[in-house]
C-alpha cells in the first residue's frame, strides 16, 4: 500500500487502485474534506485557495483534479503554477486567501506525489485540523456547490518574483556585499522548480558567475532527489574542479538547502541552519529552535551569544513553528537543511537560506570551508529497530526513559537521551512497526556506536 494519509496531507505513488495509491478518486475526497474544514475554520473569508506545484511528471494531472474539486466545492482557485513550497506559502498571505495546497512529494522519487495543506497564514495544518480532514474524507461528509455557486479559476505567474523581492528586502540580506564579493556559485535543481527560481535569485543577488545543474523542470529527476551526499555525485565533481566558491543543492520543492564547499567537500545539511543562525544572532540576538533530531551545534552556537537560549521541538515543521512562537525565536528550523526565518515567513525556505549565507560569506570574507570549520564537529548516525506489529513500542520507550533517568531526557517526541558529549533520539513510526534511532557524537563511529548500544538495550527488552 503506497497511499499514506496523515495530519499534514496525503501522499502516495501514482497509478493503481483507488484506496491504495494517489489517484483521482482519493484526491477528490481529500481535497473536498480540506475545503470543508477551511470553510468552517478560516477567519479570512475570501473564498480563495492558492494552488502551487513542483515539476513532477504527475503534477499536471494532480493539479487539474485539485483545482476542479476546489471549484466544485465553491472556492475560487488561484493557480500560481510551477512554484516552490515557500513561494506557495507566501502567496497565500499575499493573496489574502483562506488557505493553500502544495502539490509536491518533497524529496520522494518521481513516481510519488502529495498534497500539503496550508491554513490562511500559509502554514501547515495543526494536528486537530489534519485529523478533522482525515475524518471528513473517510466519512465523505462534504457537499458540493450548485451551478450558481461554483468557484472561479485564475492563474498568476508573478509569485516567483514577489518571493525574490521579499528575500532581497530582508534587513540582513546585503546585495551590495554579495555583488562586491564576485561570487562564483553552482547549484543543483534536480529537474524541478529550483531550476526556474534559483537563477533569478542568484542573478538579482549580484552573483558574478552562476552554473546550474539539472535546471530543466521536467520532473524526471536526474538523481535521487533527496539532497544527501551519496546522491550528489555531479555537483560534487563540479566543485572539485575548484572553479566555484560555493554550491547550493535543493530538493524538488525548494524548502531544504544543502551546501558544498569550494573544494568539493559537503558542508553538511545539518549546518545550513547553524550557519544562518550564527549570522542572525550576531545582529538580532534572541532564541533559537530546532527539532529533537537536529544537531547539537545549534545549541552550542546559540549559547555563544549572551541572553540567547536554545529550545527543542518535536519533529515536524508545524511543531517547530509552534515552539518558535512560544519562545519568540528569531531563527529556527530543522537539521535537514530547513531554515525558518520569521522575519521572512514561518516556513522552511531555501531562498532565504541562500541569501543570508551569501551575505554572511561576503561580510566575513572567508572561504566556505573556512566558515564551516568554525562550528563544532558533530556527526549524526541514523539506524532503525525493526519490530513486530504486536510490539508495544510505547512501553519500550517508557522503559528506556526509566533506564536513563539519570541523564537529561526529553520525551515530547519519543525519547531523547542527552549525554554530556552525545545524544540518542528514539522515535516510533506512525506507519510501520519500527523505532527510528538518531544519534550524534563528535565522530560518525562514536555516533553509530552509542546508537547501536541503545538499540541493543531495546532488543534485550523485546526478548
Amino acid at each position: 500500500m503506497t497511499l499514506i494519509k496523515s495530519i499534514s496531507g496525503i501522499r502516495g505513488t501514482i497509478g493503481g487502485k483507488a484506496g491504495d495509491t494517489l489517484n483521482p478518486l482519493d484526491i477528490v475526497k481529500f481535497v473536498s474534506a480540506y475545503a470543508t474544514v477551511i470553510r468552517k475554520t478560516s477567519p479570512v473569508g475570501s473564498n480563495k485557495i492558492v494552488v502551487g506545484r513542483d515539476a513532477r511528471i504527475s503534477g499536471e494531472m494532480v493539479k487539474n483534479v485539485v483545482c476542479g474539486t476546489l471549484m466544485g466545492m465553491g472556492f475560487d482557485v488561484v493557480n500560481i503554477g510551477l512554484a516552490s513550497t515557500p513561494t506557495t506559502e507566501i502567496a497565500v498571505t499575499m493573496e489574502g486567501a483562506d488557505g493553500g495546497i502544495i502539490l509536491t512529494a518533497s524529496h520522494n522519487p518521481r513516481m510519488w506525489n502529495a498534497l500539503k495543506l496550508l491554513n490562511e497564514k500559509g502554514e501547515f495544518f495543526n494536528k486537530a485540523q489534519g485529523e478533522e480532514v482525515l475524518r471528513i474524507a473517510e466519512a465523505e461528509e462534504f457537499e458540493f456547490a450548485d451551478v450558481d455557486h461554483l468557484g472561479k479559476y485564475t492563474e498568476d505567474d508573478s509569485y516567483d518574483q514577489k518571493h525574490i523581492d521579499m528575500v532581497l528586502g530582508l534587513d540582513l540580506v546585503d546585495t551590495d556585499a554579495v555583488r562586491n564579493a564576485h561570487f562564483k556559485v553552482a547549484f543543483d535543481a534536480v529537474n524541478s522548480v529550483g531550476g526556474i527560481i534559483l537563477p533569478k535569485l542568484l542573478e538579482q543577488l549580484g552573483v558574478e558567475k552562476i552554473t546550474g545543474l539539472f535546471t530543466e523542470p521536467t520532473g524526471d529527476f536526474s538523481h535521487n532527489p533527496e539532497p544527501l551526499e551519496k546522491n550528489l555525485v555531479e555537483i560534487k565533481e563540479l566543485m572539485q574542479k575548484g572553479e566555484h566558491d560555493i554550491a547550493f543543492v535543493v530538493d524538488p520543492d525548494v524548502d531544504r538547502l544543502a551546501l558544498f564547499c569550494e573544494d568539493g567537500t559537503m558542508y553538511g545539511e545539518e549546518y545550513t541552519l547553524v550557519t544562518v543562525a550564527d549570522y542572525i544572532l550576531q545582529h538580532t540576538p534572541g532564541n533559537t529552535v530546532s527539532n529533537l533530531s537536529s544537531t547539537r551545534a545549534l545549541r552550542d552556537v546559540t549559547n555563544k551569544y549572551a541572553g540567547c537560549q536554545y529550545s527543542a521541538a518535536a519533529v515536524g515543521e508545524v511543531n517547530v513553528v509552534t515552539k518558535m512562537r512560544e519562545v519568540n525565536a528569531v531563527i529556527g528550523g530543522e537539521g535537514n537543511g530547513g531554515v525558518i526565518y520569521p522575519a521572512a515567513h514561518s516556513g522552511r525556505d531555501a531562498l532565504v537560506g541562500i541569501a543570508l549565507i551569501l551575505t554572511y560569506l561576503a561580510k566575513k570574507g572567508v572561504k566556505t570551508s573556512e566558515l564551516r570549520a568554525t562550528y563544532p564537529p558533530y556527526q549524526i548516525a541514523k539506524n532503525r529497530i525493526d519490530l513486530t506489529p504486536d510490539t508495544d513500542v510505547d512501553a519500550i520507550l517508557e522503559k528506556v526513559k526509566e533506564l536513563y533517568k539519570d541523564q537529561e531526557v526529553n520525551d515530547i517526541d519519543g525519547v531523547k537521551i542527552d549525554f554530556p558529549d552525545k545524544w540518542v533520539h528514539l522515535r516510533k513510526s506512525n506507519t510501520e512497526p519500527i523505532i527510528r534511532v538518531y544519534s550524534e557524537a563528535s565522530t560518525m563511529e562514536a555516533a553509530d556506536r552509542i546508537g547501536k548500544d541503545i538499540m541493543d538495550v531495546v532488543y534485550s527488552m523485546v526478548k
